[in-house]
């Protein structure tokens, strides 16, 4: 975790101090990338060691709540600071803080504590052709939104609203976010009901936030994109730290490896999600872009429920002898 933060600092600085060109942001962006894939695995084996379990939906909940925070302080950032004294300077200020967190997870009081059991099998008792299609949905659901997190300040001032406040938009809707998944840890931690399924249902109702974004887009009315942006944020990118409390309970022998394996998913589709995104409006407009995105969270959530199908009868199949996750996870995800 320390060295994955000082890392992300330290191409945040190179970017502030050194990005002359797409093709020097795109080598920092590389160290950036490496930063982020050794975070999240980390991370959630932290979280499960040193979390009890009737808290850990809400530990996962603000862990995953840091994504639109970032997303958050980047649309302040726009009228605050990249529209006053410059952008590089945003940057500056994220590698600051960047290096403060990873200074603070190096000290002693943040360490993970020692396993509570011994790994019983080198295999996930999940098994793995459940968790390949679970990261499949996993990148779709991921795929769609990052249209959100790209594109949503230029897709903002395309539909009639102030480049100002399209970055204040973009805070907003990322709040929304913010709420929707520390409320999700606490359902986690309170419910007894599928965790894949509430998350099936949240990309649904995302997949409409999408929709209106189009309608919105289309119509250029900026009170129609406000709303599609409000709901698109908040059901259809607030279901993540869901989803990894789910993943990390199925395989609780494995957090780190299983989480690692579904990152891949969302690793792609933040590769292919902006690429194709960016193409589809090119060729076409805003409103395909975020058609196409409301499609892609439908098919997350069908792939979902089909994983957490193919995870349930996985589990049933095991020989008793084998290690078993707790008696309330088949319940539960």
């Amino acid at each position: 975790m320390c060295g994955a933060a000082l890392a992300g600092g330290a191409a945040l600085l190179l970017i502030s101090l050194l990005a002359t060109s797409w093709m020097t942001l795109a080598g920092f962006m590389l160290i950036a990338g490496l930063a982020n894939s050794a975070m999240p695995p980390s991370t959630n084996r932290f979280l499960i060691r040193r979390i009890p379990r009737a808290r850990q939906g809400i530990a996962f909940g603000v862990k995953q709540a840091s994504v639109p925070l970032a997303a958050l302080l980047g649309g302040l950032a726009v009228p605050g600071i990249g529209l006053t004294i410059g952008w590089r300077w945003a940057f500056a200020a994220a590698a600051c803080l960047a290096a403060a967190s990873g200074i603070l997870a190096a000290t002693p009081r943040v360490r993970a504590t020692p396993m509570p059991r011994p790994i019983a099998s080198s295999k996930p008792p999940g098994g793995t052709r459940a968790l390949w299609v679970l990261t499949v949905g996993f990148g779709l659901g991921i795929f769609a939104a990052t249209g959100l997190t790209t594109f949503m300040v230029l897709a903002a001032v395309t539909s009639g609203i102030d480049q100002a406040d399209a970055g204040l938009l973009l805070a907003l809707a990322a709040a929304t976010s913010i709420a929707a998944r520390v409320a999700m840890g606490l359902v986690a931690d309170r419910s007894h009901r599928s965790h894949f399924q509430l998350i099936a249902l949240m990309l649904v109702v995302g997949a409409v936030g999408y929709s209106t974004l189009a309608l919105g887009a289309a119509t250029r009315s900026p009170a129609v994109f406000v709303g599609g942006a409000i709901l698109a944020y908040g059901a259809g990118y607030g279901w993540n730290g869901l989803f990894n409390i789910a993943i990390t309970h199925s395989y609780e022998d494995a957090p780190a490896w299983a989480t690692g394996f579904t990152q891949t998913g969302s690793g792609l589709a933040s590769l292919l999600g902006p690429t194709t995104f960016g193409l589809l409006v090119t060729h076409t407009d805003y409103a395909v872009g975020w058609l196409a995105a409301g499609i892609s969270a439908l098919l997350a959530a069908i792939v979902i429920l089909l994983g957490r199908r193919v995870l349930n009868a996985s589990t049933a199949r095991r020989p008793l002898t084998a290690p078993t996750a707790r008696s309330d996870d088949a319940s539960n995800v």
